[in-house]
């Protein structure tokens, strides 16, 4: 009798580390609940939703089947709508006081995108909707990604650092990443969120601050409200700028903004609540202001403003970034190699030239303290040694030696 060790569990693949904290916190579900349903450790837990490990055998299909990605969605809360970034998040509840988002079933109202498209609430605009991956090759796939989402990403990292030359630069670099590992990127469930998170990384990495041209931000915008919205944005810390900027400008939820951040849901509504107020406490509250009682009002139509109205360089062409990545990979490939063949040829060296036996060193000379001197009489004088020896040459005369007799 033999047990089949196949199963729905084995087959269906989980989702992005992402996507299994937002469908956590979707089901209002901690980690020490969900830890102590499959039967494991909170730190686990944490470890698969930030990728660093994945559960295997029945712990699989119970964690599976307890953030609920093995049933079938049948009745979506909101259809998906394309963000400024080309981003395709669906719009879940949010727990924050203030009203975030327009209700689906209401008139449809454009709004300003910060890639410069009109979005419509229910339905996405300007850019017109994704194509479907399997009608494209690889590198049309990509070309269509990169034109969808790099002019906004670079405004979008703009706003994020206040350099133009660093967005630029983390855009492309995000981008020949992607292109390297476009069979993971292209697989995924957001492609344009695994390209905003990693050109996010690279922006706001604090080795930047050592490059001379980027210690000092760009000069400021001249209109006055612009230039204090961006001041009062740069002003905030990095993780409450990030933040801020994913919810009320990029326009993802609460829960796809703290697994983007790597912080909880409630540490990134604190983080959003503060930098709504630090950024209101220097600006002028916005006509459609929340209520006193309901805190400070979302920041999506002045995040858009200044985002169209900053100039910012256009990104480089997507075949250019394509062949960049390839000349960058080609190059760490050639210097992998080199490196290894090297270390290979001092390895033989060092083989071929070391002794095959051990050699015990001579130990150096030393003054030796604390010995007595030698005994015995003094160095005989010049006149000693020439008595001595005239005596020698002589014969002795005399009476002979005189023994005793005994009685």
């Amino acid at each position: 009798m033999t047990r089949s060790t196949t199963g729905p569990a084995a087959t269906d693949p989980l989702p992005s580390p992402k996507e299994r904290r937002r469908l956590r916190e979707a089901r209002e579900l901690s980690e020490r609940q969900v830890a102590a349903a499959v039967g494991v450790t909170a730190a686990t837990v944490r470890a698969w939703e930030t990728g660093r490990a994945s559960p295997r055998g029945r712990r699989r299909a119970a964690y599976s089947r307890l953030i609920g990605c093995a049933e079938p969605r049948t009745a979506p809360s909101r259809p998906a709508e394309e963000n400024g970034s080309g981003t395709m998040s669906t719009v879940g509840p949010d727990t924050l006081p203030a009203p975030d988002a327009a209700t689906p079933d209401g008139p449809t109202t454009d709004r300003p995108a910060p890639d410069g498209t009109t979005l419509a609430t229910p339905t996405p605009g300007g850019t017109g909707p994704a194509p479907k991956p399997g009608s494209l090759t690889a590198e049309e796939a990509y070309d269509d990604l990169y034109g969808r989402t790099a002019p906004a990403l670079t405004r979008q990292v703009f706003l994020l650092t206040g350099h133009r030359g660093l967005a630029l630069e983390a855009v492309e670099h995000a981008f020949r990443i992607a292109w390297q590992r476009w069979p993971e990127v292209a697989t995924d469930r957001d492609p344009a969120g695994w390209v905003r998170a990693a050109s996010y990384e690279y922006a706001m990495s604090p080795w930047h601050r050592l490059r001379r041209s980027h210690r000092r931000t760009d000069p400021l915008p001249e209109d006055p409200a612009r230039r204090a919205l961006l001041d009062a944005i740069l002003g905030l810390p990095p993780s409450y700028r990030r933040t801020l900027l994913l919810h009320d400008g990029v326009g993802l939820g609460l829960p796809e903004t703290a697994a983007e951040t790597e912080a909880s849901t409630h540490a990134a509504a604190c983080r959003l609540l503060n930098a709504r107020a630090a950024v209101a406490e220097l600006l002028p509250a916005p006509a459609d202001a929340a209520d006193p009682g309901t805190g400070p009002a979302p920041l999506r139509e002045p995040l858009a403003a200044l985002s169209l109205a900053e100039e910012v360089p256009a990104p480089p062409a997507a075949p250019v970034v394509r062949a960049r990545g390839e000349r960058v990979a080609e190059l760490w490939t050639r210097a992998a190699l080199y490196f290894g063949v090297v270390l290979i040829g001092a390895t033989a060296f060092t083989l071929h030239t070391a002794p095959t036996h051990y050699e015990e060193p001579l130990a150096p000379a030393g003054r030796v303290g604390g010995v007595p001197p030698l005994g015995g009489p003094e160095k005989l004088t010049p006149q000693d040694l020439k008595l001595q020896k005239a005596l020698k040459g002589e014969l002795a005369h005399g009476p002979e030696r005189l023994v005793p007799r005994i009685p």
